[in-house]
């Protein structure tokens, strides 16, 4: 009999309570159901049939027979969701256990299939572009063509990037030797490591998971074991670094794009001048956010100065107890159905229907993530739950997005998905809601003042780490077109934004200069992180819209949720009052930071 999937390892702790692991029967009964085997050979088979069927002929059917474009277009979709279910399962079943011989080779056998059969398919959104404006625009007059215009829109902005068919299908044919084999090392080397903390041989998150443990020797040793181990892989993770970056500078050139971000910002539908307005809003607030707060932790500590490793290290008397799993659920529950009732029951599937994987396991996935796999079906959440205050911080976040990818799903395949500054406004939206509803029951000053300190910590990793590591990313990528970086010298550039980002109340220590080997966006989605940024800001301003507002705004909120991919983000921010094109909203958004600083410095003074 088939398994139901490569079973996950059952985790429980007296602590913790049982830990859900996730059904993902919903997408497929089993890596070798029949149904599996069927979809393959099924999308190849129609993917040729597609081609043969329109290529060479987009541009005639939107001049002559509309509808007939509107049938090829849903033919088209409908594609696109079965690869994406395909897919889905695939990148799933690898996150349980990238380690695992027999999900690897699922996960590449899959990722194989698919990129032959969807080369089938390349030729379509190419062709689309070429349709002369004047006939698009009058092809639109049609409704049910008009429905897909916001594709139609996104599409077209990449029309002068976009190169001759033959050369897109190289590059697409060639990912899976390309970029994507660099990722997968890059993920099942992470996952292989070990980490020697006193004797106990750990994976990567339990070792990090120690850097916010209350003993300061034990965050040492943690510390020390981290270094150690990327010391001894540095060669490998420099490679990757290397490879990657002089891929994607290969694919910029050929597609003459000026900046090293501006594909990036094409794809999350922003204007350079947009980021680089938040990027200068907040290095420049570095000294009043991050600098300052690092001196007051100094203080709490008792120290002149903050080692790296005591960068998120507990504050005295904070409450450092293991929150077990119920109570994890029953906190983000409440504090969404504070906000609304439909949003708590929406989270409210995701633990009663298997669509969360909670333990932390030897090859899991590090990290944490919200996969909205397809419309047809629905998105499942990835943690790696121990405990901590912060673990239930990141289900709530991650809880956010799997709301959001469940109201924008009805749009449908091809605009349902979410560009990554906006997709970022639900999950730092849900974290604000769960953070205020613990706030409210603090019932002493001291556990207040922690709790602040908690979230302004929080808000410091999201936005001011997060530009830095934006800036860093800068720098690699222009430093390689130079020519192949050391890993000294990538070790120096990661240097040189942390010192300018953490300020003088944070000694850097020996071996911190391997930090950037982890950080997995580096490597799968590069500049992607200043979508935190960008999302924590823009909640900052949009929370105070909603404690300053009348009724209505959560069904405001909720049409920007729904509206996933079909609006740019000032068409959304205007029924709030707001705009990322203000010069002043981004100082609004850190204003709410720094305001947090001033209390707690306040605090400490009164």
């Amino acid at each position: 009999m088939s398994k139901p999937v490569f079973a996950p390892q059952s985790s429980a702790s007296a602590e913790l309570g049982t830990l859900p692991e996730w059904d993902l029967t919903d997408l497929y009964p089993a890596v070798d159901a029949p149904e599996v085997a069927a979809d393959l050979k099924e999308i190849l088979e129609r993917s040729k049939t597609f081609e043969t069927s329109y290529k060479g002929r987009l541009g005639e059917l939107a001049e002559t027979n509309v509808s007939a474009l509107v049938t090829a277009i849903r033919a088209y979709e409908d594609l696109e969701d079965v690869m994406g279910r395909l897919i889905s399962f695939a990148g799933l079943v690898y996150a349980e256990n990238t380690i695992r011989p027999e999900s690897q080779k699922f996960y590449g056998d899959v990722q194989d299939q698919i990129t032959t059969a969807s080369s089938h398919l390349l030729f379509f959104t190419l062709e689309m572009n070429m349709i002369d404006d004047a006939v698009m625009e009058a092809a639109l007059k049609d409704a049910q063509f008009a429905h897909f215009r916001p594709w139609i829109e996104d599409l077209r902005k990449g029309k002068p990037y976009q190169l001759e068919d033959r050369v897109e299908q190289l590059f697409h044919e060639k990912s899976v030797t390309g970029a994507s084999a660099w990722n997968r090392l890059f993920d099942e080397t992470m996952a292989s490591l070990s980490f020697d903390v006193d004797g106990e041989q750990l994976s990567i998150e339990p070792t990090l998971n120690l850097l916010v443990d209350p003993s300061a020797d034990k965050r040492r040793q943690a510390s020390e074991a981290l270094t150690k181990t990327f010391k001894e892989n540095l060669r490998t993770f420099t490679l990757i670094t290397n490879t990657l970056a002089k891929d994607k500078e290969i694919s910029d050139r050929w597609r003459n794009f000026s900046d090293i971000a501006d594909s990036r910002h094409l794809s999350n539908r922003v204007e350079r001048e947009v980021v680089d307005a938040l990027v200068a809003a907040v290095r420049e607030a570095y000294p009043r956010l991050s600098h300052r707060y690092y001196k007051l932790k100094a203080k709490w500590l008792g120290m002149d100065q903050l080692n790296t490793w005591d960068r998120n290290a507990p504050l005295p008397d904070a409450d450092t107890r293991l929150i077990p799993w119920d109570e994890a659920r029953d906190t983000v529950l409440s504090a969404y159905d504070g906000f609304s009732s439909d949003m708590a029951e929406i989270a409210g599937r995701f633990f009663d229907r298997g669509w969360i994987d909670a333990p932390a396991r030897s090859g899991k996935a590090p990290g944490a993530f919200a996969h909205p796999t397809v419309p047809s079906a629905h998105p499942y959440v990835l943690v790696n739950y121990q405990g901590k205050t912060r673990d239930v911080m990141t289900l709530a976040h991650e809880l956010g997005h799997g709301v959001h990818q469940v109201l924008a799903a009805p749009n449908g395949p091809l605009m349902a998905p979410t560009p990554l500054t906006l997709a970022e406004t639900a999950s730092v939206f849900g974290e604000m809601l769960t953070f205020k509803s613990m706030l409210a029951k603090a019932d002493n000053p001291q556990r207040r003042k922690i709790m602040l300190a908690s979230k302004a910590e929080d808000m410091i990793n999201t936005v001011v780490r997060q530009i830095a590591f934006y800036t860093f990313e800068r720098k690699v990528h222009t430093e390689r077109r130079n020519g192949e970086l050391t890993a000294d010298k990538i070790g120096e550039l990661w240097l040189s934004v942390q010192e300018e980002s953490l300020g003088p109340a944070i000694r850097i220590n020996e071996g911190y200069e391997t930090f950037w080997t982890y950080i997995p966006h580096f490597i799968h989605s590069p500049f992607y992180v200043y979508a935190y940024a960008f999302g924590d800001c823009l909640v900052n301003s949009l929370y105070a819209v909603y404690e300053e507002a009348e009724a209505g705004f959560q069904d405001k909120y909720f049409d920007l949720l729904k509206a996933g991919g079909t609006k740019h983000h000032s068409e959304l921010l205007a029924p709030f009052g707001l705009s990322a094109t203000d010069p002043d909203f981004w100082k609004k958004g850190l204003s709410v930071i720094e305001g947090l600083v001033d209390e707690l410095e306040a605090l400490e003074e009164a």
